[in-house]
């Protein structure tokens, strides 16, 4: 009888362990959440990193916050939303850095930062669904932040983190879409050139340290660094680490892997270039026979592709841009061959000719070899250009959100790169950080083609506001990306996000009778 019941016992402990980790993990499977053999149910907590957002003297931060309504969450349980500054840790050169790049005196002082932490109010925090919340700063020692939500507010919890910065290096606008934490990372795109300085932040969420390894790929294969390996990053703090210090010889046109080999941490680029300005640039989709890569400006002056292909197989992708009019073959840009473990480039120029596309690229020739890829957009001319990057991204799935959105030089792009296959969505306006009503509007996106819009504006906004883009169900696939151009005198300054799913919904699985329990 005790044997029976210990069965039990253990039966219904691995049935909690799998909804527990349910309820935090993505949701890639299908819109209609009526996944065999599972319910689709909002999250019950989601987990956010934002990176140290500027160094410069001369950089303006806001953090806008948003959660979507009618999603949900446990009955009775309104919830809880923040962000917290992160701890500094050691930099790649060993040398401990506090908030203002000095080393800390002793253990002391330490001790006066974590007991600061403790006692930090929350940034941005939520009190309700549907109504984003900002922040700003202007510090140029302003930290990481590790944030989290339950309750009602964590099923689509967003943040967003626009800086401005005024002049030097890596001026312009930079835009990027809070992490969640994780344990695998792609970054193709980034440089240890020169004309540029690109950092990795490392954020560790929990309360165990994280231990680290970085990977970066060229185009002549794997690039041999021993200072990349074992980089150990403290609980609820956060690493920035130089890529140039990984490398003796400078790399144009890398991919880099973030690998945690023990926890879990965010990870985002910044890349600063002397005479492109900066921005964040944000992890790829993970690697697959096909990607897509959506909302290329439709006054690009340049299009830079970097792909790589992590497996062991070389990967031949056909290349196609999504016009508003349907899918083109770029001319003398059919095909491209990316060796196993290497890194391909091809320089796009001004492709879009007038015209806002998405990228699509599909296995050629039978392949089915893993790749992923981003592409580096310029806007302008001379000395007033300005550049963003646009990852490959996963398809909108359930819903995708942009939280930062403003009155003026907002652009959403929607695509729906397979031929025959029309999305349909639903876009909402939130109401405003500082009033408004909601407002929506639903597009029809021709199979094999983007539509590039002016977002609709909540009534009377004031404030900025959050953008949800639902599709309908049964409607083909589509992917999504947001535009934000702030211009800085005669600088086009912009900053694009992808909008993957926002996981704020999982499949759980139904649980059913098993009698063999009883004789185990």
């Amino acid at each position: 009888m005790k044997r029976t019941i210990m069965s039990l016992i253990g039966a219904a402990a691995a049935l909690g362990a799998v909804t527990g980790v349910a309820a935090v993990a993505a949701p890639d499977g299908p819109r209609d959440g009526a996944t065999k053999g599972g319910t689709r149910l909002p999250v019950e907590r989601s987990a956010l990193l934002c990176p140290p957002p500027t160094s410069s003297e001369v950089g303006d931060t806001t953090y806008t916050a948003f959660t979507p309504k009618g999603t949900g969450g446990k009955a009775g349980s309104q919830g809880t939303a923040g962000l917290l500054p992160a701890q500094p840790g050691k930099q790649q050169d060993g040398k401990q850095q506090d908030g203002k790049g000095k080393p800390p005196q002793d253990d002391k002082e330490k001790g006066g930062e974590q007991g600061a932490q403790a006692d930090a109010q929350p940034v941005a925090p939520l009190k309700e669904p549907g109504t984003p919340v900002t922040a700003s700063t202007d510090r140029a020692d302003a930290p990481a932040l590790v944030g989290a939500a339950d309750g009602a507010l964590a099923p689509g919890w967003t943040v967003q983190q626009t800086t401005s910065v005024a002049a030097g290096s890596g001026r312009g606008l930079l835009g990027l879409s809070c992490v969640a934490p994780d344990t695998d990372f792609w970054f193709p795109g980034v440089s240890t050139a020169k004309d540029r300085q690109d950092y990795v932040h490392l954020t560790n969420p929990d309360n165990t340290p994280a231990v680290v390894d970085l990977d970066l790929r060229g185009k002549d294969g794997p690039v041999q660094s021993a200072s990349g390996e074992n980089i150990s990053v403290p609980p609820h703090a956060t690493v920035p680490v130089l890529l140039s210090t990984l490398t003796g010889t400078p790399v144009q046109d890398a991919a880099l892997h973030v690998t945690a080999r023990e926890g879990r941490v965010g990870a985002s680029v910044q890349a600063a270039d002397a005479k492109l300005g900066g921005d964040w640039l944000p992890a790829a989709a993970d690697p697959a026979p096909g990607l897509v890569l959506p909302g290329i400006p439709a006054d690009a002056t340049s299009v830079h592709l970097v792909a790589v292909a992590p497996g062991k197989a070389d990967a031949d992708l056909k290349m196609q841009l999504a016009t508003p009019n349907g899918l083109i073959t770029p001319a003398g840009l059919e095909t491209l061959h990316v060796k196993s473990g290497m890194t391909t480039t091809a320089d796009l120029k001004d492709l879009t000719k007038g015209e806002a596309g998405s990228l699509v690229l599909t296995p050629a020739d039978g392949s089915t070899a893993p790749v992923t890829a981003a592409l580096r957009v310029t806007r302008g001319q001379g000395d007033k250009q300005e550049m963003a990057f646009i990852p490959a991204t996963r398809p909108v799935g359930q819903r995708a959100t942009a939280a930062d959105n403003r009155e003026k030089g907002g652009t959403l792009s929607l695509v729906a790169p397979e031929r025959g296959k029309d999305a349909k969505v639903t876009v909402t306006a939130s109401a405003g950080s500082g009033g408004g009503t909601p407002v929506s509007k639903t597009y029809t996106v021709k199979g094999g083609s983007t539509l590039a819009v002016e977002p609709p504006r909540p009534q009377g906004l004031k404030g900025s506001y959050a953008l949800t883009v639902t599709p309908e169900a049964g409607s083909g696939p589509v992917h999504a990306a947001r535009t934000l151009a702030l211009p800085q005198g005669g600088l086009p300054a912009f900053t694009v996000q992808t909008l993957p799913d926002d996981r704020g919904t999982v499949v759980v699985p139904t649980a059913g009778e098993d009698l063999s329990l009883l004789t185990k």
